[in-house]
């Protein structure tokens, strides 16, 4: 099969009875349609087996996360290109056929994301990827429509085909083979990032990550962590540590490593200033958390270092997109879209 259509579940019944009908009636003849089970609870499989007898389940035998969940359900998967698709999503007609398009014409290309939106309000981007990721200089991932938590409204502003630095995990079209040869998600991360992560690793073997916005999804977010949970932001704040440690290169490491701890202080201090107590504990576990698994990250670092081609500057935001975003009041990728401000 050209293209594995891969939804990881895990006590997702609900979305899957309202968004697995959207997924069958939109898909093409070259693409087959998987579940893989995180070793749900609910009857989420029984639902599948009883009233989708066509559609191939992969039973995990333990939850551990999305990336161990789909580290572990694509080894039984082949296919030339897995398209990792969250549960909550609302597919629309032909949003395989254009990326895949895409993706054939040229194979440097690793990855590549659709337009994504919101669900419940369709006229805006959503939080989890909206139209293509980047990081800025420090490391801090920001997205065109979505700056922090300023989201946009989709007036057609991207809708441009473009490079960008990572494709959201929300629904990510992957190359199989580059999946493989990077040896896919870090399961210490276990949720939020590890797309980053990954897409990182790509681009530092030279491959391309690309936006496109001839596809179209609709998510919900949320669905398995809210966007309120102290644990999010514990899995961000740790996450984003550990991804920045492993991937970047020699110069200035050390320097924009303790810069990045000061500004995640100044964050923690920001949520106790607002009464939002849990969020500030969870930033003080997360830290403590990456300090405990820092020699690990160090080693994966060094291991790394031998894979890497060239480390990449491909849509990486030369400036802070905090200090723009909270000090100089740039909402939208637009503002700060500048030549002089990207390599």
């Amino acid at each position: 099969m050209k293209v594995a259509i891969v939804i990881l579940n895990w006590n997702g019944k609900k979305f899957l009875e309202t968004f697995l009908p959207s997924v069958l009636a939109n898909n093409a003849a070259f693409a087959e349609v998987i579940v893989a089970d995180n070793d749900s609870s609910d009857d989420s499989v029984s639902f599948v087996q009883n009233n989708y007898p066509s559609i191939r389940i992969i039973q995990n035998a333990v939850n551990g996360g999305f990336a161990k969940g789909y580290n572990d359900a694509l080894k039984y998967v082949s296919a030339e290109y897995f398209v990792l698709l969250n549960s909550d999503i609302e597919v629309t007609p032909h949003w395989l056929e254009s990326i895949v398009a895409l993706m054939d014409a040229d194979h440097n290309i690793a990855a590549c994301q659709p337009k994504i939106k919101d669900y419940n309000n369709k006229h805006l981007f959503e939080y989890a990827g909206a139209a293509g990721g980047f990081i800025d200089k420090f490391g801090y991932p920001f997205c065109r429509g979505r700056i922090l938590n300023s989201i946009e409204e989709d007036k057609n502003q991207y809708n441009d085909l473009r490079e960008v630095f990572w494709a959201t995990g929300a629904c990510l079209f992957i190359r199989a083979t580059c999946f493989f040869e990077v040896k896919g998600f870090d399961e210490d991360l276990f949720a939020h990032m590890e797309e980053i992560d990954l897409c990182w690793r790509l681009k530092n073997r030279g491959y391309k990550i690309m936006y496109c916005p001839s596809s179209t999804i609709y998510h919900v977010g949320g669905g398995t962590l809210k966007k309120t949970s102290p644990h999010k932001t514990f899995l961000n704040f740790r996450n984003n540590l550990i991804v920045l440690c492993k991937n970047h290169p020699p110069r200035y490491f050390f320097a924009k490593l303790f810069t990045r701890m000061v500004m995640d202080g100044i964050a923690g201090c920001k949520f106790l200033a607002a009464g939002q107590f849990g969020h500030f504990i969870a930033v003080i576990k997360a830290h403590f958390s990456f300090y405990a698994s820092l020699g690990a990250t160090l080693k994966k670092r060094k291991a790394l270092k031998g894979e890497i081609k060239e480390y990449t500057t491909t849509a990486v935001y030369l400036h802070s997109i905090v200090a723009d975003f909270y000090l100089r009041g740039k909402k939208t990728f637009t503002e700060i879209d500048l030549k002089d401000r990207f390599m």
